[in-house]
């Protein structure tokens, strides 16, 4: 091992630093400045020498940068993505016109398809007419759906109307933030400019008096009035803008929320606006407006004229009361609501001595709690059994009380007790199948169901859940089988 001694380690160090002559000068006397660029990169100001640009340059250059940036300040792209956001509600308004001409021709088309195939099937005979039957009922089908089609096109027309009012209000309100906002902006940047040509004036008074010390402070304040105009232009940079896009976007979001409430509180209006018209009214409606109940007709004073005497008939009417549908054979006091009444509200009208007299229930139809879940349960299995009693057959009372069983599968529907099959039919256009509408000794818990044509039942159920139920397996497997299972004259 080597041993160095400390005589030797100190003369190493003194011939390893070099001399440095008096004479010579450095490029600067401080330490260099250094200041934040873009993506936060670490950028050295330039140093300030005698053969870099002089301050009265520096001063032209930043008043050309702001004369660029208050053309820049133009918000205009902001103002066209609404424009933009309007001709496209316009363009799909006009869409769903020419969709509407469109279902009208299909209607017509379906009018006359079905006309001639009636036509033909009077001179068919044999198979060949059951075939024309068969595409007699397609063709019903077909309009069916096409008037579903057109209730979601209205639906949609409505919706788009609306949006369309949304955005021509959310673009006003924007324009004249834009303008208030530019015109803000010029302002300041007006002022920043003068502030400039100030400090360059009084620059050039000072070069031409050099020895005029008096000045000094005042260009030190022209200084600070710069820099604040220097932040007054960083302030105004596109992120100004995108602040600006996320106070519409909030802002459209608030009368999304405003245009809710709105429908709602419509809503609100129409249901005390109808208990209003019943409180006048010489008839009123008991029982509960949810499935599995019985709603009544009965007189609100002694000179309400005889239920009796009169003729009834009850509607169905749609959430906004546009549409009125007929409950065919419903027309007596009492009317057990069933699952196509969910959503819909329920108006009986009672016609005595040539007066007519409406009474509507306050809200729709509601589907009562747990029927969704226990309808969702029997969906899962290959078939639901019920039991039944017969009340009627052919619309002549049953005798006899015994129980039989309901069978609901996703190919058929099966009415059998034990071994004996009383009826077994797959699921067609033929078949009806609704909650009991004439009298009944419990409507809230019988159904009527025609297997066939001439041919019908009304079957009483062990509760009201199970014969709601039934009724909506019923249909769902009906419509897997493409077809609409209903009452007579029911539009599904």
């Amino acid at each position: 091992m080597t041993k160095i001694s400390p005589d030797i380690d100190e003369t190493m160090l003194k011939e390893s630093i070099v001399a440095v002559s008096a004479d010579v000068s450095f490029a600067s006397d401080h330490f260099p400045k250094y200041k934040l660029g873009p993506d936060n990169q670490i950028l050295e100001e330039p140093r300030g020498d005698k053969n870099g640009p002089s301050l009265k340059e520096v001063l032209e250059r930043e008043t050309t940068q702001l004369s660029e940036q208050h053309k820049r300040l133009s918000v205009r792209d902001l103002a066209s993505k609404f424009d933009k956001n309007l001709t496209a509600a316009a363009k799909f308004a006009d869409e769903a016109k020419l969709r509407e001409v469109a279902s009208l021709e299909g209607h017509v088309l379906l009018k006359k398809l079905r006309d001639a195939l009636e036509s033909l099937r009077g001179r068919m005979a044999g198979r060949n007419k059951e075939d024309v039957e068969k595409a007699i009922s397609m063709v019903e089908a077909l309009a069916v759906k096409l008037t579903q089609k057109e209730g979601e096109l209205i639906q949609e027309k409505f919706e788009v109307k609306k949006l369309a009012n949304f955005l021509k209000q959310a673009s006003e309100d924007a324009k004249k933030l834009v303008n208030q906002e530019k015109s803000f902006a010029c302002a300041e940047i007006e002022s920043a400019r003068a502030v400039v040509q100030r400090f360059g004036e009084a620059l050039d008074e000072q070069e031409k008096n050099p020895e005029n010390s008096q000045k000094t402070q005042e260009v030190e304040e022209l200084v600070e009035e710069v820099q604040e105009a220097r932040r007054i232009k960083f302030m105004h940079q596109p992120t100004k803008v995108m602040d600006m896009e996320h106070e519409l976007r909030a802002l459209r979001a608030q009368i999304r929320e405003k245009a809710i409430f709105s429908v709602k509180l419509q809503k609100e209006l129409a249901i005390n606006k109808r208990a209003e018209e019943n409180k006048s009214c010489m008839f009123v409606l008991h029982g509960s407006e949810t499935l599995g109940s019985c709603l009544q007709l009965k007189p609100r004073s002694d000179n309400a004229p005889s239920l009796s005497q009169s003729s009834i008939q009850w509607y169905r009417l749609s959430s906004d009361e546009n549409r009125k549908e007929v409950i065919s054979g419903a027309n007596k006091t009492m009317y057990a609501p069933e699952p196509l009444d969910v959503g819909r509200i329920l108006q009986a009208d009672i016609l005595s001595n040539g007066q007519k007299i409406s009474v509507t229930t306050a809200n729709p139809i509601d589907s009562g709690a747990g029927l969704a879940s226990y309808v969702e349960t029997l969906l899962r299995k290959s078939s639901s059994e019920f039991n039944v009693v017969i009340s009627r057959i052919n619309g002549q009372d049953h005798s006899l009380r015994s129980t039989h069983s309901f069978n609901v599968g996703k190919m058929r529907i099966k009415l059998c007790r034990g071994w004996i099959t009383k009826s077994r039919e797959n699921y067609s256009t033929s078949m009806l199948l609704c909650g009991a509408r004439g009298d009944a000794n419990a409507p809230a818990k019988s159904l009527f169901w025609q297997p066939r044509k001439g041919h019908s039942y009304v079957l009483t159920f062990e509760s009201e859940r199970d014969r709601n139920a039934a009724i909506m397996v019923a249909r769902k497997h009906a419509l897997d089988c493409s077809v609409m299972l209903g009452g007579p004259d029911d539009e599904m």
